[in-house]
Order: structure tokens, then C-alpha cells, then sequence
């Protein structure tokens, strides 16, 4: 996709708000921001033993892509990296 998008690191609804709506008027509103900028995606990560979220996501017409996964670095990982380019 040769279009930019907008990529969500985190969703959180606190508990005692979820089934209100809340979930739902915060990504139509950064859907209404990713059509305003003209992207063509919106991401974001949901964690697989996250079932309710995963059902959430997908009622609002989300789909879930199966052969991506999370590369992540920190720390000492990041530093020994950045040794091997200095």
C-alpha cells in the first residue's frame, strides 16, 4: 500500500466504561482523521488471548492479519545493535 496510515499502539477502555459506546466513538474518530488525511490503513495490535477485544475489533470491521507478528527491541538488545554500526 503506497498510501500513508495511522498506526494505534494501544486501545484501553477501563472496564467500567466498556459496552458504552466508548471503544467505538474513539476509532470512528481516528477513522474520520485517517480519511481527513487521506491514509490508507488503520492499524493497531490486539493481543491473541484478547478474545473480547478480537470480537470488538472485528464487529467494527477489522481484520485480522495472521501472518504478522510484533518485532520489539529494548535495552541492551537496542545498544548492541546500534555497536555494530558505530
Amino acid at each position: 500500500m503506497t498510501q500513508p496510515g495511522i498506526y494505534l499502539e494501544d486501545l484501553f477502555v477501563l472496564p467500567e466504561y466498556r459496552t458504552q459506546g466508548i471503544g467505538k466513538t474513539l476509532l470512528a474518530k481516528l477513522a474520520q482523521i485517517a480519511l481527513d488525511r487521506h491514509c490508507g490503513r488503520l492499524e493497531w495490535l490486539v493481543a491473541t488471548w484478547n478474545e473480547r477485544a478480537i470480537a470488538f475489533y472485528q464487529h467494527m470491521g477489522a481484520t485480522l492479519l495472521p501472518d504478522w507478528r510484533i518485532c520489539r527491541m529494548t535495552g541492551e538488545a537496542i545498544a548492541n545493535l546500534a555497536q555494530t554500526y558505530s
